[in-house]
């Protein structure tokens, strides 16, 4: 009896993980109203520098996000002025769970559990209204490192974990690894390969049919660089270099 009681118990823990999930993604990908989206600075490696840095973000430090994904949209149709607004939050205190780098398929399953419970608590700030995205990110000095630690946006959960660099300098390809990180929550794909960054033919190409190929004018946002030639590639300085291709709209339903 008990046995079966447990079991049920835990067959409609799944059925509501699987409804709210579910309920997400028809909110997120609907698109009938803008998309609210919650950035949440934390300071990544501790350092004064960085600390400093932070304290010089400004809502309009992000403001060329919603200008993209306006102008992007407009591109493909979609009949919403604002589709992502973006809302900058105070800075956190306590750092979201890392993914460790032999992290196993349990093991990151443990960890997606472990960084939704986190955001869920972060994300409660008093006299705010809660995001439906969350994204926390994590802020390093480049004089103490010299790459970031690699970014994660899960569609379940709608919840992410960007690197960034402490850099005023770098403000606007920190504002593409963000988008890039946002539109996975909504259900875009990596579209460059993923031992070597290469942006893969040719739903990573801003410009497929462009003749001769190379080098691309701008940088598809999931594939986050543009090609120059088949073995160069680069990041653009801004988003203004940068395109939602025709795969990326179809999966995050900006089109059919």
């Amino acid at each position: 009896m008990w046995k079966a009681l447990r079991i049920t118990v835990l067959l409609l823990v799944l059925l509501a993980v699987a409804l709210h999930t579910w309920l997400d993604r028809v909110a997120t990908q609907g698109w009938q109203e803008p998309l609210w989206v919650g950035l949440f600075p934390l300071n990544g490696d501790g350092s004064a520098s960085t600390g400093e840095y932070l304290s010089t973000l400004r809502s309009s430090d992000f403001q060329a996000l919603e200008n993209f994904f306006a102008r992007e949209s407009t591109r493909y149709g979609l009949k919403l002025d604002q589709p992502v607004h973006v809302e900058l939050y105070p800075q956190g205190s306590k750092l979201p769970p890392a993914l460790a780098p032999d992290a196993g398929p349990l093991g990151t399953a443990w960890w997606s559990l472990k960084l939704r419970w986190f955001a869920a608590h972060a994300a409660q700030v008093p006299g705010r209204a809660p995001p439906r995205v969350r994204l926390f990110l994590l802020y390093h000095d480049p004089d103490k490192l010299e790459r970031t630690p690699d970014s994660h946006g899960m569609q379940k959960g709608l919840v992410g974990v960007v690197h960034l660099f402490a850099d005023s300098g770098m403000a606007g390809q920190n504002n593409i690894v963000i988008a890039h990180e946002l539109l996975h929550t909504v259900g875009a794909t990596d579209k460059y390969d993923l031992n070597t960054g290469a942006p893969l033919f040719p739903g990573g190409y801003a410009d497929r049919e462009q003749e001769p190929r190379y080098p691309q004018q701008q940088a598809e946002v999931m594939a986050g660089r543009r090609p120059l030639s088949a073995y160069q590639w680069e990041m653009p300085h801004s988003l203004a270099g940068v395109v939602v291709g025709p795969e990326t709209a179809r999966e995050i339903r900006w089109t059919h």
